[in-house]
């Protein structure tokens, strides 16, 4: 086996470790599952040694697969570290862009901003990982990570987009009905739409506190992962529900849900943000672009927050529906 062709089949042996079957690299890197299968075979075959433990469950490293895995990872991720940062001082923006957001965000702001970039870039490719779950840009590979809320301290390389801030919102229907609560103690006795395996800061538990410690007579009618899907069931008048200001923004503007409170954010009385991350202190001069991109779609002031403010003439926009004129910091 040339050299070459080591390096390729080793680059796919440690991909499929990290994301665990055969399949999905051969999603990720759009090939057949066999031809993955092959070129596996091909490494234990010039290796002489099995490198996985392949059942219907699970494939597992064998002690020799360990060994390479621990020896190739972090041969293989400094060659694509390297390869950025020489692009990055030519500045083309070329290759694969790998990017994970949350679904929600990613289908709204991320993928017209993708759209915009890959038609500038013909060069350019992109992946996008629509997951509930925190991504992790030096684990994962991934070029950027759109992350909303607090942010820890970590290693990573922070750029913020916009505030992030929640509303609390219900439909004219379910108002009508069920009256209009003025405080935290209203709720009492309300119906409320909550985030399924949601961070503190994308759920009800950071206003009212954990499930032990609500309010006498509220009831979580509906809970749900998905920012849309609970929108939805705000709009049909399912209860109250504790959405991102960049979910509701042009509902609350439209009329058709109304903003409760003035503030929905947590007793400390902060508000958390949207970033995109990064591992990588120089940047390729895709990921560059990308945010360049991203910003340009978000607006500053954001554009869920341009909505809600009254124009005394419609504002221009550009074919994708956004504003032509926004500044770009």
């Amino acid at each position: 086996m040339e050299n070459v062709r080591f390096a390729e089949y080793l680059s796919v042996f440690v991909e499929v470790c990290r994301l665990g079957s055969f399949s999905a690299v051969a999603r990720r890197r759009s090939m057949t599952h066999s031809s993955i299968v092959r070129q596996i075979d091909a490494l234990e075959a010039n290796l002489g040694v099995p490198l996985l433990t392949r059942s219907t469950r699970a494939l597992v490293p064998t002690s020799a697969g360990q060994l390479v895995l621990q020896r190739a990872q972090p041969v293989l991720d400094n060659l694509a570290d390297l390869r950025g940062e020489v692009l990055a001082l030519t500045g083309a923006v070329s290759g694969v862009l790998r990017i994970a957001s949350l679904p929600t965000f990613g289908k709204r702001y991320v993928v017209p901003a993708l759209e915009a970039l890959l038609s500038e870039h013909p060069e350019l490719n992109a992946e996008l990982d629509l997951s509930e779950h925190i991504a992790d840009p030096v684990t994962e590979r991934l070029d950027a990570v759109i992350r909303v809320g607090q942010l820890a301290d970590s290693s990573l390389i922070a750029t913020k987009l916009a505030a992030h801030e929640m509303r609390m919102v219900a439909s004219p229907h379910y108002l009508d009905k069920f009256g209009r609560p003025n405080s935290i103690a209203a709720l009492a006795g309300h119906r409320l739409l909550d985030k399924l395996h949601g961070s503190d800061v994308l759920g009800w538990s950071r206003l009212l506190g954990k499930a032990n410690q609500r309010l006498a007579g509220i009831r979580d009618v509906f809970r749900c992962d998905d920012f849309e899907a609970l929108r939805e069931a705000a709009l049909s008048g399912f209860g109250i529900a504790l959405l991102p200001s960049w979910v509701v923004g042009q509902d609350i503007a439209a009329g058709s849900l109304r903003r409760l409170l003035a503030t929905a954010v947590g007793a400390d009385g902060e508000t958390g943000g949207i970033y995109v991350l990064r591992a990588l202190a120089e940047p390729p001069a895709k990921v560059i672009a990308f945010i360049a991109s991203l910003r340009t779609v978000v607006g500053s002031p954001p554009i869920w927050d341009l909505v809600n403010t009254k124009r005394s003439h419609p504002a221009r926009k550009d074919d994708a529906g956004y504003p032509a004129s926004v500044n770009v910091p």
